[in-house]
């Protein structure tokens, strides 16, 4: 959504998209970087404190009239699904007398983990106007689970997927995890088949990433955790998007794909470079061209959200040259790719930004990157292989042009 008033305008505009953090987990997992806290279970007092501070955030944040009216709403963490039947019912009829959502949302997603997902919590999650389950398997291996610090089994992922079904979810995502320290194709292909039986709407199947300051870092460092090699890892992102064609899933994004119909239109509008508003410790909202991330700590989240200052930790304002590097880096992504002109127009960026940002592309192109077609820039077959890179290419391009481009995770 395109959204042209100035930086210092915070007010988010109707249809804005809604996320919101809820950072609480059974485990923290080795490979994780995004900010959570472990923690026994929902009955800790801090669980019941965050919900309170999330809709104080909310009323200071969200129109007194609910013109935010969210077209997507994303509960993200952490584990929502580790919050209390009681504790859910409080936070989304909360957000609903703020922002209107249940009567504005075509989709509203809630991250799930096996262990906290049966068949009541799932019905009390759609009974609250929750109608995407998107549930973490991550792998079906047990001692690949273990390695992760994943708390719950191979079956239990499997029940809770039954769970969904049964309470009546027509809308579930399954989320997979690939290039696992000495992960073998056939091995995959076995997992990924597995999954796809159950047939799921959408499945997301992530390159394991050796994030910093993680346990999977550091013991990558010091040597105690071996990566594929990148024939292997390339084999296997190759076969990935092969079995998943063939079962009727289109690759909508790198490592996204979804029957007809049954993308995540959250997370598009985040590779559409689009406004989004963030509610929670860590949250990050982009507003206008301005973007700004909630401090990243409970306590201190907590004893400022509704503080007349809010729960800011930072923020920035991109130059035009910068916000048109960061929309080709999201946008070629996807499938869809980047119309030049539409990107340069959405980004408020000069003729000659536009022209350089094209210059690169046409480089890319002619390396066998990105093809043009029915006027917009797409990744080849071997850009999508290497999608990171060439969209590494349009970040320095943005760099060169103005600001840093790192906020959004």
């Amino acid at each position: 959504m395109d959204d042209p008033r100035p930086a210092h305008d915070a007010s988010p505009a109707p249809g804005t998209a809604l996320y919101v953090h809820l950072p609480f987990c059974v485990a923290k997992c080795h490979y994780c970087d995004f900010f959570s806290i472990a923690l026994e279970g929902p009955d800790d007092p801090q669980v019941d404190r965050l919900v309170d501070a999330v809709l104080a955030e909310a009323r200071r944040r969200a129109p007194a009239d609910r013109l935010l009216a969210p077209r997507t709403v994303y509960l993200g963490g952490g584990t929502p699904s580790f919050l209390s039947a009681d504790q859910l019912r409080r936070l989304l009829d909360g957000l609903h007398a703020q922002t209107g959502f249940r009567d504005s949302a075509v989709e509203v997603t809630a991250e799930c983990n096996p262990e906290s997902l049966d068949r009541d919590q799932a019905r009390c999650l759609l009974d609250l106007g929750v109608d995407r389950l998107s549930i973490g398997f991550q792998s079906l291996r047990e001692g690949v689970l273990t390695s992760f610090g994943r708390v719950h089994r191979v079956e239990d992922s499997f029940a809770a997927y039954e769970a969904a079904r049964a309470a009546g979810a027509t809308n579930v995502s399954v989320d997979l995890i690939f290039a696992t320290p000495g992960q073998r194709p056939d091995e995959w292909e076995a997992d990924l088949g597995r999954v796809l039986d159950l047939g799921p709407e959408h499945l997301s199947a992530y390159n394991l990433a050796f994030e910093e300051a993680t346990p999977f870092k550091r013991w990558l460092d010091e040597g105690k955790l071996q990566p594929l090699p990148e024939e292997v890892e390339l084999e296997l992102f190759e076969r990935t998007r092969e079995l998943l064609a063939a079962r009727g899933y289109a690759g909508y994004e790198v490592s996204n794909f979804a029957l007809p119909d049954r993308h995540c239109a959250h997370n598009v509008n985040y590779w559409r470079n689009g406004q989004y508003l963030g509610l929670g410790p860590s949250a990050v909202s982009k507003v206008g061209w301005r973007r700004a991330g909630n401090v990243r700590a409970v306590q201190a989240y907590g004893r400022r959200a509704a503080s007349p200052g809010g729960a800011e930790d930072w923020s920035e304002t991109l130059e035009p040259a910068a916000r048109l590097g960061e929309t080709w880096w999201l946008g070629l992504r996807l499938a869809e790719g980047v119309d030049p002109e539409a990107a340069r127009r959405r980004a408020g960026a000069a003729p000659d930004a536009g022209e350089r940002a094209l210059e690169r592309a046409r480089d890319l192109e002619s390396g066998g990157l990105l093809i043009f077609a029915d006027g917009r820039y797409r990744l080849t077959g071997r850009g999508l292989a290497v999608a990171d890179a060439v969209a590494r290419e349009f970040l320095d391009l943005a760099r060169t042009g103005g600001g840093p481009a790192e906020a959004l995770g």
